[in-house]
């Protein structure tokens, strides 16, 4: 199908679309940037629609992917996507055209969620990420079920017990902790990078946390293991760099997921109520998945070794001592 051309210049003119269809153009604007916005992906099944300087431009549905799937033909390993932040990962992935393995220990959730997106975008594999078989195993089975690995998001973690002081932590808790969620995105990474190398590219992503920067604001395990998480992101980016790999992570401030809310002892709007300079807008899992979509996708291509901040704000003022009210 040819594009279609529909000057924003001239709101009278007619334009013939695929089928014969005349339509006016300034009606054709207004209507398909309310659909784009409301409907962003089934739009995009038929029309995918762009400004130049004067025009407003029709694409068929044949040249639409292009624009619109930004993760068209990729494969994604994604741990801890059975909920969470990893769930709404693995489903905005696949509405941006990619595979994804969906890692998860557990295994009605995760299965549930496969089920949802359909078996030809998405399958399920039991995953405990301290346990090197299994994230192996994870990495095999996405290359064996989509012929390639192009992208991992390191997402699993956990968040313990909120001790508040050094000496009321076990050795065996803090060990825990840490063996999760930095042994586990080591692990991970190890496995990825194994079969990303020979390919001479891909794409590792880790969920951090703003506690990657910031003191005070959970127990010393969790947030020693999130200050490690961006070490470990650093540093594999200068080492796998040359193979064309990147390595980046996300740190999002605190997400109303069912982890964040047994661990602080709040609900939804309790999660919200939590400091950020950036009012009226609060914070979901999917906010995190755009970021993660931006990291993984071609837009970011020159991004590696950043830590991507999710967080409203917080991590660049103090909420002790400011001026502005």
């Amino acid at each position: 199908m040819a594009s279609t051309f529909v000057r924003s210049s001239e709101p009278g003119r007619r334009r013939q679309l695929d089928g014969g269809k005349q339509l006016d153009g300034s009606f054709l604007q207004r209507r398909l940037l309310f659909l784009h916005y409301k409907y962003p992906f089934k739009i995009a099944e038929n029309y995918q629609f762009t400004f130049t300087a004067n025009k407003f431009i029709v694409l068929s549905s044949s040249m639409a992917s292009t624009f619109v799937r930004r993760l068209q033909g990729k494969v994604a390993l994604i741990t801890g996507a059975a909920n969470g932040i990893g769930e709404s990962t693995a489903r905005l992935f696949t509405k941006h055209g990619a595979k994804v393995m969906i890692a998860d220990i557990n295994d009605e959730l995760g299965e549930k969620v496969c089920k949802e997106l359909g078996p030809s975008s998405a399958s399920f594999v039991h995953c405990d990420i301290t346990n090197e078989s299994d994230v192996e195993t994870a990495v095999n089975t996405a290359v064996a079920k989509f012929g390639k690995l192009d992208i991992l998001h390191n997402n699993a973690g956990i968040g313990g017990k909120a001790n508040p002081s050094i000496l009321e932590i076990e050795k065996s808790e803090f060990e825990k902790i840490i063996n999760v969620n930095l042994v586990g995105a080591f692990l991970g990474a190890k496995h990825a990078a194994r079969v990303m190398i020979p390919n001479r590219s891909g794409n590792i992503i880790t969920t951090a946390s703003t506690c990657s920067k910031i003191g005070g604001g959970s127990s010393h395990n969790y947030v020693s293991s999130k200050h490690g998480v961006v070490g470990l992101t650093k540093n594999m980016a200068v080492e796998l760099g040359k193979y064309g790999i990147r390595v980046n992570c996300v740190s999002p401030h605190v997400v109303p997921t069912r982890q964040s809310k047994e661990f602080y002892k709040m609900d939804d709007e309790g999660c919200r109520s939590i400091y950020s300079i950036l009012k009226g807008v609060y914070l979901n899992p999917e906010d995190v998945a755009e970021a993660v979509l931006f990291l993984a996708s071609d837009e970011s291509k020159f991004v590696t070794g950043h830590n991507l901040f999710v967080d409203g704000g917080i991590t660049i003022a103090n909420s002790k001592f400011c001026m502005f009210e």
